[in-house]
């Protein structure tokens, strides 16, 4: 399915503006899911072009959803600071609001990689999220004072030799979630996924081709 692809655009946020990118099918059904996709910490060099975050968008657009992606508060063109994780849930549930009063009468998909999946496990709750898709999300850090908890299906990709969130920590951490969520190890994969973005991408594809067959 051809992809139009969107130039930056600003929407208002609870901070101030917040800068994102969105992928549109050349058409859009009614029953299509909005994805919503979050990127890693923001004062860890984090936004919305990292390339995990990139393949997320790249492989959930493919599949002909409409996706946003977009820079937490004080990163690229969105306003504000650093908010400890509380102000960028908000951040995230605004893109989700927007896309929704733009998109209305669809499921919400959320996605995100590292602190991003964090952020994405944790308002999805909130914002009724059908499906997930979260890549080496830091659920178990122990500076967020809010646990991430999950209740819908979700899709946990995390690679074997992460540096830097505990792949095990992860996998526990999902079977006590009260949603169903699968654990997909990658063999060899660091944290960024170095040379295992075709796995990821494969992943990311199965997942939401069943989701959407299923559904």
């Amino acid at each position: 399915m051809k992809q139009q692809v969107a130039e930056k655009i600003l929407i208002s946020g609870p901070a101030g503006d917040l800068e994102l990118k969105l992928d549109l099918p050349s058409s859009l059904p009614i029953d299509v899911p909005l994805v919503v996709v979050a990127h890693p910490h923001p004062q860890h060099g984090g936004t919305m072009d990292n390339k995990v975050v990139y393949s997320l968008a790249r492989e959930l657009s493919a599949l002909g959803l409409p996706v946003a992606r977009f820079n937490f508060r004080g990163v690229g063109a969105s306003l504000g600071e650093y908010a400890d994780g509380v102000g960028e849930a908000e951040d995230m549930v605004a893109v989700v609001g927007w896309m929704t009063l733009k998109y209305p009468g669809r499921p919400i998909w959320l996605a995100g990689f590292s602190f991003g999946g964090y952020i994405a496990a944790r308002i999805s709750i909130q914002c009724a999220a059908q499906h997930l898709v979260l890549v080496a999300p830091a659920v178990t850090r122990e500076y967020f004072d809010v646990a991430a908890q999950v209740s819908c299906a979700a899709l946990l990709i995390h690679g074997e030799i992460d540096q830097l969130n505990d792949p095990k920590a992860a996998k526990d951490w999902s079977e006590q979630q009260p949603g169903s969520v699968s654990y997909e190890p990658v063999a060899e994969a660091d944290h960024f996924f170095h040379g295992k973005l075709n796995e990821l991408r494969r992943l990311i594809s199965t997942y939401g081709r069943s989701w959407l067959d299923s559904s």
